[in-house]
């Protein structure tokens, strides 16, 4: 694998390789050549498996880091594609071509946070949230607890705990009980 990090990072100009495991690694590639490259791990260095594709909204930075997961069979090694995104024109390149499942997940993306793949199948059909008018719910903007109280209503004698509290109860119940006297008589 070393011979190929060093080839591929050779090849690509990359600069850093993060090795996880044995078995699993990291490249971050531009976004701009981010299908050139992993058409050849597919096409070139036998990683013909996408294990998967997800997203993480990196708010601070204003950027979408999507992640490609290949595998390698033969080898049985995975690397993960990292490719980052701008969170204010967030669109990016499909490769359902060379992944025909890839173009589920590019939908997904696209209902939970809003990033585009022009050209993937079905892109302007809802996933899963049919008539959602929100900004996208997997956005770290998105408040959920706003959204929630606007959309839900309270039901009687529904009430809310602690989790933390909630199962030092349930776990340790004579300290807990202990521990609000306690409390209590200060």
């Amino acid at each position: 694998m070393k011979e190929l990090l060093n080839a591929i990072k050779k090849k690509y100009g990359l600069k850093k390789v993060v090795k996880q495991r044995d078995d699993l690694f990291f490249v971050t590639v531009p976004k701009s050549y981010a299908v050139d490259f992993i058409t050849h791990m597919k096409d070139y260095e036998k990683f013909t498996h996408l294990a998967f594709l997800n997203a993480v909204d990196r708010l601070e930075k204003n950027l979408f880091q999507l992640t490609y997961l290949l595998d390698n069979p033969t080898s049985n090694i995975s690397l993960g594609i990292r490719v980052e995104v701008s969170r204010t024109e967030p669109e990016m390149t499909t490769i359902h071509h060379l992944w025909n499942q890839v173009a589920a997940y590019e939908r997904e993306l696209k209902e939970m946070f809003g990033i585009r793949f022009p050209g993937s199948p079905r892109q302007h059909e809802s996933f899963v949230l049919e008539g959602w008018q929100e900004i996208p719910p997997m956005r770290r903007d998105f408040d959920t607890l706003k959204y929630s109280n606007e959309t839900f209503f309270p039901r009687p004698g529904r009430q809310t705990h602690d989790p933390k509290e909630y199962m030092k109860e349930k776990l340790y119940p004579d300290f807990f009980k202990k521990e609000k006297e306690e409390t209590d008589e200060r």
